[in-house]
């Protein structure tokens, strides 16, 4: 069986080495430790799951899946004023796009509630824990400081019998909220704050969402979760660093009660630059109406990048190459955008699409005319094959793409210039309107008819090439240019400064009127295309729906192009 083992742990790339968590994983499954690993992703539904939760994902049911193992989806649902089945719903979704199965089964803190009762029972009749009457503020001050020890509750050396009957009375609604908390009892003077005799349990008169009105007595999650990891028999729980100072008081419990020994382990969490990994904050963006709900296209939460047109493929690329640490880092936010490009480039179609149309006229293309042109679907893929694009006397430019006067070092449309029309050909400067506003309406050109696309036999070399649409049959469709939501790297990190000074006030950029080639006619909501020259972008079927016409988003630029 050891041998077995040696075998699965060895799955990666030959000569690629093994994070310590992977490492750990495979000396316990060596040794016989273990003879299967069972892992959990434990997520409070009290928000949607964001960019740093993905991490936690891909690590979890990643190492779940490369050693043949098994995966909970634990909903901590031990703060029910926060809590609801919206956000359960939203995780359950979230998970299985990211591409994900629990095949060790779905499980709530809620489902284990007797049990971790009973928990609380035996820890009292071992007195290891006791009713205490102080108020919070009480509780703050004897708990003494990093540097001096605390003191101890004056009811500390209470009879086991009479807490007992005191945490039988908390269950029971007998005491109102706030009255009184179960405590363990470890050691005031511990150089842990944690060890200082903890709380296990207060009463919360509040609506439950599974549970309902049931109980008003619910565990702290220090209690409940490393007590529902043993229940659930989970070998390896791993969590983020900031819960290493807890993980003394896990195995405490472990202990104490003598149940199955989950061993947690700890690893960096994901920060991401020019954002926020707060789920309170994120909340209050959707509360305040900053953003349009918790999958905004803005925001970083799983839903919000996949309403935007990230793809599970790109995450999980993400949540790779920023790998597994133990020191906390800040991640560039370009490298996850470099993670769906890379994605992208591969699997989307291309299209065209003009998002500030100005009219082109070929002067001398016959009037009434309209030919099928061939274009690849994508350069990446021959297998991807070729849609046809309408062309005819008028077709949609772009504006930027002309310029009265030009350098040069101006390769697209001006005056005594000539470039190519992408899959199409080339065409000649000849003339251009301007409106009485003083912007451009109009450009006028003349083509080679010898010089289509494929079959070139004209010997003209043009050395730009644009992007265009057929006017005819061009679809009208509104386009959301995204960017990142925060101008600061750091948000959240200046003192005494609320981090929604630091909002980027050019994160979305509405164009209506946009002009998109017939073929897009038929997209579905988030499916990747790349729009030629502009960017990959998908249809947003939310926003399509509430408008009443196409809107589509742009998911990505082709190049980082950030200058914050």
């Amino acid at each position: 069986m050891a041998e077995e083992h040696t075998t699965t742990s060895e799955k990666k790339e030959e000569g690629a080495s093994l994070h310590f968590i992977e490492q750990i994983i495979a000396d316990d499954l060596q040794s016989g430790k273990h003879q299967r690993i069972h892992t959990r992703f434990p997520p409070e539904p009290n928000g949607y799951l964001h960019i740093g939760h993905a991490k936690a994902i891909c690590l979890s049911f990643g190492l779940a899946e490369k050693y043949e193992g098994l995966v909970n989806l634990r909903f901590d649902d031990t703060n029910p004023e926060k809590e609801n089945q919206e956000y359960v719903d939203a995780i359950r979704r979230d998970v299985s796009w990211l591409g994900y199965d629990w095949n060790g089964g779905e499980f709530y803190t809620s489902d284990h509630f007797e049990q971790l009762y009973g928990f609380a029972v035996k820890l009292i009749e071992l007195g290891k824990a006791y009713v205490d009457h102080q108020t919070a503020e009480e509780m703050a001050a004897q708990k003494g400081t990093p540097t001096t020890a605390g003191t101890n509750s004056p009811h500390r050396d209470r009879p086991v019998k009479e807490n007992l009957r005191l945490f039988q009375e908390m269950r029971d609604g007998v005491h109102p909220d706030g009255h009184c908390v179960l405590r363990a009892k470890i050691d005031m003077a511990h150089t842990n704050m944690h060890m200082r005799d903890p709380l296990l349990y207060r009463i919360k008169r509040a609506h439950h969402h599974r549970t309902g009105d049931d109980w008003c007595l619910y565990p702290m999650y220090d209690f409940a979760h490393g007590q529902s990891d043993s229940i659930e028999n989970i070998t390896h729980s791993l969590c983020t660093l900031e819960f290493e100072v807890h993980r003394p008081l896990y195995e405490w419990f472990i202990e104490q009660l003598g149940i199955f020994p989950s061993r947690q382990i700890e690893f960096a969490r994901l920060n991401l630059d020019h954002t926020i990994m707060s789920k309170r904050k994120l909340l209050t963006l959707v509360e305040d109406g900053v953003v349009d709900g918790w999958d905004d296209p803005r925001m970083p939460t799983i839903s919000g990048l996949r309403r935007r047109g990230f793809t599970p493929e790109s995450i999980r690329t993400f949540c790779d190459r920023v790998g597994i640490a133990k020191r906390e880092n800040v991640i560039d936010f370009s490298l996850l955008e470099w993670a769906l490009r890379d994605h992208l480039n591969r699997v989307a179609h291309r299209a065209m699409a003009v998002l500030d149309p100005i009219k082109l006229v070929i002067t001398n293309y016959p009037e009434g005319q309209t030919e099928d042109l061939p274009s690849e679907n994508n350069p990446e893929d021959p297998a991807a094959g070729t849609r046809t694009l309408p062309f005819s006397r008028e077709l949609w430019m772009e504006r930027d793409d002309f310029r009265e006067e030009a350098n040069r070092k101006w390769f697209r449309l001006a005056p005594g210039k000539t470039v190519r029309l992408k899959s199409a050909f080339i065409v000649r400067y000849v003339d251009h309107i301007v409106g009485t506003d003083g912007r451009i309406e109009e450009v006028h050109v003349e083509y080679f008819p010898d010089s289509r696309s494929g079959s070139d036999t004209s010997g003209i070399k043009a050395k730009g090439t644009l992007h265009w649409v057929n006017a005819a049959t061009a679809i009208d469709a509104e386009v959301r240019l995204y960017d990142r939501l925060f101008s600061d790297p750091t948000p959240d990190g200046h003192e005494g400064r609320d981090f929604k000074e630091f909002l980027n006030p050019d994160s979305l950029e509405i164009r209506q009127g946009c002009k998109l080639e017939p073929s897009l006619a038929s997209a579905e909501g988030g499916t990747p295309y790349q729009f030629t020259r502009l960017g990959y972008f998908s249809l947003d079927a939310e926003h399509t729906a509430k408008a009443g016409h196409p809107v589509w988003n742009r998911s990505v630029t082709l190049k980082d192009g950030w200058k914050g």
